[in-house]
C-alpha cells in the first residue's frame, strides 16, 4: 500500500502546473472506465460533466476525473485529457469513434501568484506524468495554488495543496485526492486542533474562523477565492446509485477537517469512483465503506496541510502549526 488512492487498482495519478504563476492540474486515470458519482455542496462550484454522474443517465462510466485550479478557465485542460485518451483509443465506444468521458471540477486560485490557469497542453501533460505509485503531494498539480483561511483575504490565508490517503476495510480498498483550498480553516479531526488557516493580521496566530462568523456577521468577505474538490475512489463492484452514496458520504470527511465548510463561497465537489474489481454484498458493505469513505477523505485533508509548503508570500501550515 502506497497509501494514495493508487492503491485502488486501475488508477493512476499525473499532476501537471506551472511553478511561475501557481496554477495546474491533476489527472485520476481508469482507463478501463469506473462507474463514476459526484455531489456538488457549496454555493459557487465550477464543474462538467456532472450531469452525466447522476444515476439513471446512459453513461454511467468515467474514463479519467480532472482537478484544476484556474477557476472556470481551468475546465479546458480537460480538452487536453480527452485528446491523450482519444489517442490512447480509451473511452466510450459510440461507432465512428470513442469519447473519452472526462467529469471535472476546479479551484479559484487566481488570487494566488499571476492570473493564470491550466490549459488543454498542460491537461495533456498531467496524463503523460501519470502513474500507479505512490502520489506526490502538497504543492503541485491542482494543489500548487490552493490556500485556506480566507477570513480577512489572502494576505492573511495559509498555504495548503493536495493530498491523498488509503485504507482498508475488510477486502476493500479505498482512496482518496483531495485538492484542499477552503474558505475555512483545517483541523485535525481528532483533536479538533487548527493546523492551517485564517491568521490573526500580521502574526503567525490563527483564528478560528467559526468563531469569529459566529460573533459577527459583518467580516467584508472577499468574493472566489475558494473551493475544495476531489475523487474518493474503491475497487468494490457498485452501482452508480451506491457510487453517488459515496460520493455524499465523502463530504463527511471534509465537514470533519475544513471549518466552516461548504460556505457561499465554496463549491466543495467530490467525485466517487468504483473500480468494480472485487464482489461484494452491498447490503453488509454500504455501511462500512460510508463510514470508509468518510475516514479516508479527512485523512487526504490532513495529508494536503502536511505536504504543503511555502509559497505565494503564504506559510505554510506546518511552520504555522499549534500542535
Amino acid at each position: 500500500m502506497h497509501g494514495s488512492i493508487t492503491d485502488v487498482g486501475g488508477l493512476q495519478v499525473g499532476h501537471a502546473h506551472d511553478a511561475a504563476t501557481l496554477t495546474g492540474c491533476t489527472v485520476v486515470l481508469c482507463r478501463a472506465g469506473a462507474v463514476v458519482g459526484a455531489d456538488v455542496r457549496g454555493a459557487a462550484p465550477g464543474t462538467r460533466e456532472t450531469d452525466l454522474c447522476k444515476p439513471g443517465t446512459l453513461v454511467e462510466r468515467a474514463h479519467a476525473v480532472l482537478l484544476a485550479g484556474g477557476s472556470a478557465f481551468g475546465l479546458d485542460a480537460a480538452s487536453g485529457i480527452m485528446q491523450f485518451l482519444w489517442e490512447q483509443r480509451v473511452g466510450l465506444e459510440v461507432g465512428v469513434t470513442t469519447v473519452p468521458i472526462v467529469p471535472g471540477a476546479v479551484l479559484f486560485d487566481l488570487g494566488l501568484g499571476d492570473v493564470a490557469w491550466p490549459d488543454a497542453a498542460m491537461g495533456y501533460r498531467a496524463c503523460v506524468e501519470a502513474g500507479d505509485g505512490r502520489v506526490v503531494q502538497g504543492c503541485v498539480g491542482a494543489g500548487i495554488g490552493a490556500t485556506v483561511g480566507k477570513l480577512h483575504g489572502m494576505s492573511a490565508a495559509t498555504k495548503s495543496g493536495i493530498g491523498s490517503a488509503s485504507l482498508r476495510v475488510g477486502d476493500v480498498t479505498l482512496g482518496a485526492l483531495v485538492a484542499v483550498n477552503a474558505f475555512g480553516d483545517v483541523l485535525l479531526p481528532d483533536s479538533n486542533t487548527i493546523i492551517a488557516g485564517a491568521r490573526r493580521p500580521g502574526t503567525s496566530d490563527f483564528l478560528d474562523s467559526r468563531a469569529a462568523l459566529l460573533a459577527s456577521s459583518s467580516q467584508g468577505l472577499e468574493r472566489g477565492l475558494n473551493t475544495t474538490i476531489g475523487v474518493v475512489a474503491t475497487d468494490a463492484a457498485l452501482t452508480a446509485e451506491q457510487i453517488n452514496h459515496l460520493a455524499s458520504c465523502a463530504h463527511d470527511g471534509l465537514a470533519r477537517t475544513i471549518r466552516p465548510v461548504h460556505t457561499m463561497l465554496d463549491g466543495d465537489t467530490m467525485f466517487a469512483l468504483s473500480t468494480g474489481a472485487l464482489a461484494v454484498d452491498w447490503r453488509e458493505s454500504m455501511l462500512s465503506l460510508a463510514v470508509g469513505a468518510a475516514e479516508v477523505v479527512a485523512q487526504a485533508v490532513v495529508a494536503a496541510i502536511i505536504h504543503a509548503t511555502p509559497a505565494g508570500g503564504l506559510p505554510s501550515g506546518k511552520g504555522w502549526s499549534q500542535e
